[in-house]
């Protein structure tokens, strides 16, 4: 596999207001596409699916998204590849999908049948126990997110009061007058919603390697504290949708819904991306903005004690989320020995070769 040829995304994280997901994205009623729904146990092959058909895809020479797990970064959520107008992803929860169009639009394709019921009823109250542990533990690693949401929030807060607003979406709209010409479409382009950052049980994960293989052009946004680029990222994807721009709107995980981190622009060749202490980003030949150009530093200064102090506590909280989630990765090791001892996977390979030869 052609490493450029892959762009790794996330379609979910836990947020401050529990599990945030854009996995609806796959449901998008577009002309000509056609979504796969996945549905199985734990262990039975669903991410080992989908990394076979992403190589082949590949090896045909197409690129693709890679949606990975935010529980397990390692692990597949997803393949989607546009120019096949293809996409497949695991419709189990915690982010479970039921077709809107079925078989015209979406196939559900189910593992289920590919499970020995009887092998797995034996085992029924270890599994049980162990699907209640790695919900526990799961919900534990959410209220730490939440609490170091609390503290980013306080620390977001100080920084609004000092920045200058209109002077930063004075100035994104500079950019965007001279980064985002006029494309001549006669409608405004599309969107489509990911995920680029977030804390995993491997700690912060950032796919940094995207952004360089989308765009020869990246103008970086630096803003420890989010007010200034948060402004100013509304402004950029904004004037880009209206010019007619496709775009990969990446949001923040600790503000799902209102806080765009990185906007990317492949037609363009384009990157705006907000670099932190949580998820920094440097790229060579890069144009580096910063936002404290926006702020009353005497104001951010008076309050340097209170900013560092959320800083460090919140690091320290997602550290401990991290450590959670790598204890419900163990257990949840465990539930799929079940699975998969249970699973008949030369007949999932049958069906995987099926998808192979049917869709891609």
């Amino acid at each position: 596999m052609d490493e450029r040829q892959k762009l790794d995304f996330l379609l979910g994280a836990v947020s401050p207001t529990g599990f945030a997901g854009y996995f609806d994205q796959m449901l998008k009623l577009r002309s000509g596409w056609h979504s796969l729904l996945i549905k199985a146990g734990p262990g039975c092959g669903k991410s080992t699916m989908m990394g076979k058909i992403a190589g082949h895809l590949t090896g045909q020479g197409e690129t693709v998204e890679l949606i990975h797990c935010s529980s397990d970064p390692d692990s597949l959520d997803g393949v989607v590849c546009s120019a096949r107008k293809f996409s497949i992803v695991d419709a189990t929860a915690p982010h479970s999908l039921e077709p809107k169009c079925p078989v015209a639009v979406e196939t559900v394709v189910s593992l289920y049948d590919c499970i020995d019921e009887e092998a797995m009823r034996e085992h029924q109250n270890e599994v049980f126990d162990l699907f209640g542990r790695c919900g526990v533990l799961q919900e534990r690693a959410a209220r730490y997110i939440t609490a170091a949401g609390s503290l980013i929030s306080d620390s977001a807060r100080v920084a609004f009061a000092a920045a200058n607003l209109p002077a930063a979406r004075s100035f994104a709209a500079h950019l965007a007058l001279k980064y985002l010409p006029r494309t001549g479409a006669s409608g405004e382009g599309s969107e489509e919603l990911r995920i680029l950052s977030a804390n995993t049980l491997k700690g912060p994960v950032c796919y940094r390697d995207t952004v360089a293989k989308v765009a020869d052009t990246i103008v970086v946004l630096q803003d420890d504290w989010g007010a200034v680029s948060r402004a100013m990222m509304k402004v950029l994807r904004d004037a880009a949708v209206e010019k007619g721009y496709d775009v990969i709107t990446c949001y923040c995980p600790m503000a799902p819904h209102d806080k765009i981190d990185h906007l990317l622009i492949p037609s363009a060749k384009l990157a705006f991306v907000t670099s932190n202490r949580f998820h920094p980003m440097a790229f060579e030949h890069a144009r580096v903005i910063h936002c404290t150009r926006f702020c009353d530093n005497e104001l951010l200064r008076a309050h340097r004690s209170r900013l560092r102090f959320n800083h460090k506590a919140a690091m320290d909280l997602f550290q401990q989320a991290s450590k959670l989630q790598a204890e419900a990765k163990q257990n949840h090791d465990q539930l799929e020995e079940y699975y998969k001892a249970a699973a008949d996977f030369p007949r999932i390979d049958e069906v995987t070769a099926a998808i192979i030869e049917r869709y891609c």
